[in-house]
């Protein structure tokens, strides 16, 4: 299944969220395995982004989805890429 990373921003509301109930953030780890992703980690950042994830996902339309779902909330700004295995990037390199 093809994997996905998430880099996401919380909102001044994301923050406030977070801060008054940190569980939150696994109640929306679910809510996105409920719209057919899964996440395979996820990490709390110092730099640029908040947080990051890998998904992994059936294809860039679940991705868009998810990322339409939990952005129209307003707590959190996001930005998603398309991973490709390094193995299987390798191998796309050598055909001819």
């Amino acid at each position: 299944m093809p994997h996905y990373i998430l880099l996401s921003n919380l909102t001044d509301d994301g923050w406030k969220t977070v801060r008054e109930k940190p569980d939150r953030i696994k109640e929306v780890n679910k809510e996105i395995q409920a719209l057919g992703v899964k996440v395979v980690g996820q990490w709390a950042c110092l730099g640029p982004f908040d947080f990051v994830s890998i998904l992994e996902a059936p294809n860039n339309e679940t991705i868009a989805k998810v990322s339409l779902e939990l952005g129209s909330r307003g707590t959190i700004r996001m930005q998603s890429f398309a991973a490709i295995p390094i193995d299987e990037f390798i191998a796309t390199m050598k055909k001819k």
